[in-house]
């Protein structure tokens, strides 16, 4: 079972690497895009790490919508809306009082991401979007049988496929935002709120694993 302390290292790991991305993220926009991803993602993972930081005794899902509110404020175009939804999103299955996360704990909080991200955008797998990395990653977590891994196990899957995912987005033309417009030249360059997202639940997964 994860708990709350181990939860909060979770995203502080997803933090340290988006921030250590950060460069990388702002390149791969660059190329059809604004090229500020990876400032509005330092961004966002301040914020997650000044949130974890001051954590005190409120539940899971509490947490996880004043982060994900708090998400939704930062300027940078849509990265922001969109993380806050997938942050917050990651509580709203969550009882209020469930601050232990077993294995089908972690799936229901990986389909109540994926549902209200489906409830503010119409993108899915193939449209080169952070959905690409997402849609995948709760697929494989609901494809995780109850095991000895209990919750690990449902992230580090989450986590393989939404890196997949991202890699696979490479071979896909642009249908949303800016580098709509550049079409099927955008083929050959990851979506970078796909390696973003990626890079999100890879924090979650590594964070978990170092109990």
């Amino acid at each position: 079972m994860i708990d709350r302390e181990t939860f909060g290292r979770m995203l502080s790991a997803s933090a340290r690497l988006m921030l250590d991305n950060a460069d990388v993220l702002s390149d791969i926009d660059s190329k059809f895009g604004d090229g500020d991803h990876g400032v509005t993602i330092t961004k966002i993972a301040k914020l997650v790490q000044d949130h974890v930081a001051a954590w005190n005794d409120a539940s899971i899902k509490d947490f996880l919508d004043d982060l994900g509110t708090a998400a939704m404020a930062v300027r940078g175009g849509s990265a922001g809306p969109l993380y806050g939804t997938m942050i917050g999103g990651l509580g709203v299955e969550l009882g209020d009082d469930e601050n232990e996360l077993s294995a089908d704990t972690a799936r229901r909080m990986l389909a109540g991401c994926l549902a209200e991200m489906q409830d503010i955008t119409n993108a899915r797998v193939g449209d080169k979007t952070m959905m690409d990395a997402l849609v995948p990653a709760v697929a494989a977590a609901q494809a995780v049988e109850t095991s000895p891994g209990g919750a690990e196990a449902v992230f580090a899957a989450a986590a393989e496929a939404a890196e997949n995912g991202a890699r696979a987005s490479e071979g896909f033309a642009s249908k949303f935002g800016r580098a709509r417009s550049y079409g099927d030249a955008t083929i050959g360059t990851p979506d970078a709120g796909a390696v973003s997202t990626s890079l999100f639940f890879r924090g979650l997964a590594e964070g978990a694993a170092q109990r």
